[in-house]
């Protein structure tokens, strides 16, 4: 297939999706999401901005060493100590691109660059050499080209591309653009620059006017050959564009996209659920393609229809994205063999011995409480198993009692330890939560406010486990903290409790629009 029948899907789910405020992943979360890309085959996974912090470079240089057929990402500034930051990062990736970029919109060129065209255009070009000097695949981006002028855009892409960039992205990084805007400007550029058939040219777009797949789709028509996205369309602010939306709508039109993907459409669900979980952002049920009710019908009129000849009322098959394959795959006779095949099938891998003993027997409670063990149980178990060990990890929950009766305010028994020394808490409250919060906020003083409290179940059944998002903020720092169990309190008492154990790290993060 040549590049013009063929539409590359860039994945920033564990960078630009990371932007999210609560939405933070530890290495061994992004590594667990970065492998089910490669399951996707997505093309090109952006690991994330190996400039950023310490943290970011080591979650980078552990997904290139696991991911082998996808090609691994590092985004960087258009700075010399920034792309080399990157090209470390990148070393055992055996398949690598540096993505620079540099502002070209006149407003962030005057107020955040202070720079004027010229010396963007220089800065640019010496950063695209200076990456292809460690690999022959560079992007090169200008940062808010949806506001960004015609001519000057078409000068310093012309450059970037003599100086050795290979793919060329054109990001609505304020989600200003409208799709018959954006696709005329990328028809123009295409259109008169002179080395234009030597790059793909890739879009970025953000969601914050609800139109972020619809631009990427403008620009598709028109001759964009990357498309930028991440799983749920997560994102900073509106977010971004949805993968599993762009990927369905070319596959779905191909009467008007005669282009394919290469995704692997039947891990789409598993991945949007798998995302969700990690970062606490719960999917709509209305979200189209992983929404609970992407293809339920009310209706009967709909419901008589679909039963009669399935594409009256459907346009895709819900089997053909992953849904209905969540089969259970392991029971409470199931023994350690089968349980450690069934978790590296989902592309987890045991770091020792111990760490599968401890997965085993949360698994073995696990399957004590529930009669069907499906594969989202199992991704919510890593996670448990994990108990990822926070830098300044305060709480942790040792037991809990909730006394709730009808006309008697609910009471709540928590003993916990606190910087590893034991401490009871009590609390009494509108309901058994309210009272279980109050009880830990009375000993953790957190000062943080509830501002998202959300339950779902993880899979079907009155004995599946329940999965609770609980945000916090304070002083404008966001955190969200995820909790699973089969008694909805207990999984609600660990969701708060990772909140706020997450507001005990420090943020020592650069984010790559703030800072020059």
């Amino acid at each position: 297939m040549s590049s013009a029948d063929n539409l590359v899907i860039f994945d920033t789910t564990l960078r630009d999706g990371e932007q999210s405020p609560g939405a933070s992943m530890t290495k061994e979360e992004k590594v667990r999401i970065a492998v089910m890309l490669e399951k996707m085959k997505v093309d090109v996974i952006e690991a994330g901005f190996a400039a950023a912090s310490q943290g970011d470079f080591d979650s980078i240089a552990a997904v290139a060493s696991v991911v082998k057929d996808s090609t691994i990402c590092s985004l960087a500034r258009a700075l010399e100590k920034d792309i080399g930051r990157a090209a470390e990062s990148l070393a055992t990736a055996q398949r690598k691109r540096i993505h620079t970029f540099i502002a070209t919109s006149p407003i962030h060129m005057k107020y955040k660059l202070r720079m004027e065209p010229d010396a963007v255009i220089d800065q640019a070009v010496a950063s695209v050499k200076l990456a292809r000097s460690f690999t022959d695949d560079v992007e090169f981006s200008c940062e808010d080209a949806g506001r960004s002028e015609i001519d000057f855009l078409c000068r310093i892409i012309e450059a970037a591309i003599d100086a050795g960039a290979t793919t060329i992205n054109i990001p609505d990084t304020v989600g200003y653009q409208i799709p018959v805007k954006f696709g005329y400007m990328i028809e123009q550029l295409l259109n008169r620059i002179p080395n234009a058939d030597k790059a793909i040219f890739s879009v970025h777009c953000h969601n914050d006017l609800g139109l972020a797949v619809a631009n990427s789709l403008a620009a598709v028509d028109k001759g964009a050959r990357q498309v930028e996205c991440t799983i749920n369309g997560l994102g900073e602010r509106a977010g971004n564009a949805s993968l599993e939306e762009l990927v369905m709508a070319v596959r779905t039109r191909q009467d008007v996209f005669d282009i394919s993907t290469g995704i692997d459409c039947s891990h789409i669900v598993p991945t949007s659920r798998l995302v969700s979980s990690i970062t606490g952002f719960p999917v709509q049920p209305n979200k189209a393609i992983v929404g609970a009710n992407a293809f339920a019908h009310e209706s009967g009129i709909h419901q008589d229809g679909v039963l009669k000849h399935r594409e009256t009322y459907e346009i895709m098959k819900a089997e053909d994205v992953g849904w209905n394959a969540n089969k259970m795959v392991l029971g409470k006779h199931s023994g350690r063999a089968a349980f450690k095949s069934r978790i590296e099938e989902l592309g987890h891998q045991f770091s020792s011995d111990q760490e599968l003993n401890d997965a085993f027997a949360l698994f073995k409670e696990l399957a004590d409480k529930k009669h069907e063990i499906f594969d989202e149980d199992l991704q919510t178990l890593i996670s448990d198993s994990q108990n990822v060990q926070l830098e300044n990890e305060k709480f942790r929950l040792l037991h809990m009692k909730v006394n709730c009766e009808m006309g008697v305010v609910p009471e709540a028994f928590i003993r916990l330890e606190i910087d590893g020394q034991p401490v009871t808490a009590t609390g009494s409250g509108d309901g058994p939560v309210d009272a279980a919060f109050k009880a830990l906020e009375s000993v953790a003083d957190s000062g943080a406010s509830l501002q998202l409290y959300s339950v779902n179940a993880i899979t079907q059944g009155t004995d599946s486990q329940g999965e609770v998002t609980v945000r916090l903020e304070k002083e404008g720092r966001i955190v969200n903290g995820l909790g699973a169990d089969t008694d909805i309190i207990v999984a609600s008492v660990k969701a708060y409790l990772k909140a706020l154990n997450l507001m005990q790290t420090p943020v020592a993060k650069k984010h790559p629009q703030l800072t020059v």
